[in-house]
């Protein structure tokens, strides 16, 4: 438990009923101990709760870890997803599937201690709709979580206009669902779409642990590639900077054009040299380009959109877990 944990976390483990979402990937070497650690620290209070572990298409193990663990624990249910659907699809599913009242989701990873889960509560008690605990200290390299950080920043701040540190460690109301429920897109951004729902979120620091499945799988560029996939989906920003671009490139057109003109009506000659001319049309064709492809992306957001790709398909589920209505009609298993 947190040291000086106060009786107001125990009346929460005790009166909200929760759920637990838990997304799988090479999880096989510690989502036992997090199932362990999560069922001790429920165990102590009398509401309803439950953990869903989301196996997204795992290469190792996990998927048999996670029928174990629903074998010995009844509070554990298992999803199967088909293919690699991405972090934040497994939690669109798992999220989706969730029966209580409040849900908390983690990775599974041990990076973040499940004993950290009654202050939560206490915080989202104080009047949130979603409250995200963010480390004190990153436990990645610097450049990693500057990374990490800008790509966040610039989805939340320009695409959701809210500007909150945030984690994947967040509780949240479950009406908070009701936002994104018929949400088919495959490139979602999770926190953006429970922006959609939450009017009033906080954030609290507590400490983060060390991950014991090693490095992130999501580097420098991969952040990057995301962040302009979340931009293209969410947002027509790309687009008015593209427009800029044009306004810009237009008037360094027109100075150039001056330019020109002045220098044949007061010195009688023309604007001389190779380099001055071809600096000009790499000028004008890169703009040209550039906004050719901002044009691109968006025809490819519409043309996978128009294909009806689901955002996860559903392969099965652990034995005994009874059937629960997804809400997104796309989706099969």
């Amino acid at each position: 438990m947190l040291t000086g944990q106060s009786h107001a976390d125990e009346r929460w483990m005790t009166t909200a009923s929760l759920s637990v979402v838990i997304p799988v990937y090479r999880g096989a070497d510690t989502i036992e101990e997090l199932v362990g650690r999560l069922g001790g620290l429920f165990a102590k209070g009398s509401a309803a709760f439950e953990v869903i572990l989301v196996n997204d298409a795992s290469p190792d193990e996990s998927w048999a870890t996670i029928c174990r663990m629903a074998e010995r624990y009844p509070w554990v249910r298992g999803i199967d997803l088909m293919k690699n659907a991405g972090q934040h699809n497994a939690l669109l599913c798992g999220v989706r599937a969730a029966r209580h009242e409040v849900i908390v989701t983690m990775d599974d990873d041990l990076q973040h201690p499940p004993e950290q889960v009654p202050a939560l509560l206490e915080k989202l008690a104080e009047g949130y709709d979603l409250v995200y605990c963010t480390p004190c200290v990153e436990p990645r390299s610097a450049f990693r979580n500057l990374a990490s950080r800008c790509a966040k920043h610039i989805i939340l701040k320009y695409v959701a206009r809210q500007d909150v540190e945030i984690s994947s460690y967040r509780v949240f109301r479950s009406h908070v669902r009701c936002a994104f429920e018929h949400v088919t897109n495959p490139s979602i951004f999770f926190d953006l779409i429970l922006s959609w729902g939450a009017r009033t979120v906080g954030s609290l620091q507590l400490d983060h642990n060390v991950s014991k499945t090693g490095a992130s799988s999501y580097s420098f560029t991969r952040l990057l590639w995301h962040a302009l996939n979340m931009l293209t989906s969410y947002s027509v920003l790309p687009l008015h900077f593209a427009s800029w671009i044009g306004f810009a490139v237009t008037g360094i057109g027109c100075a150039v054009l001056v330019f020109t003109l002045m220098s044949f009506l007061i010195q009688g000659r023309v604007v001389p040299g190779f380099a001055f001319l071809s600096s000009i049309i790499a000028i004008f064709s890169g703009a040209q380009l550039f906004s050719v492809g901002i044009l691109g992306l968006y025809l490819a957001r519409m043309y996978e959109g128009m294909m009806g790709r689901s955002a996860y398909v559903i392969r099965g589920r652990t034995p005994g877990d009874a059937r629960v209505r997804e809400t997104n009609t796309n989706v099969t298993e």
